[in-house]
């Protein structure tokens, strides 16, 4: 399983989270601030199983954004060496 970490501009975020819950990916908003796109920006973390991360990176690339060479999105993929829900 991993963890993936994704920072997206706060106008791309209802797009972005409704594709990925519309796939049945579980997502987990966190209102952010930083320096990743010096505006606005939210935090969203998604458990993937590992063969469906390039999937989640896809469904986001698609539901973002870029204008000019501004980024769309920062995305961490981060391994998950125990996960429980309780």
């Amino acid at each position: 399983m991993k963890l993936m970490i994704a920072i997206l501009k706060d106008d791309d975020v209802e797009n972005a989270v409704q594709a990925l819950t519309s796939e049945s990916f579980r997502v987990t908003r966190v209102a952010s601030t930083g320096g990743f796109f010096r505006k606005g920006s939210t935090t969203l973390l998604i458990g993937v199983e590992d063969d469906h991360v390039d999937a989640a990176i896809a469904l986001l690339r698609a539901n973002t954004t870029a204008s000019g060479d501004q980024k769309r999105a920062t995305i961490f993929v981060v391994p998950v060496t125990r996960f429980e829900q309780l």
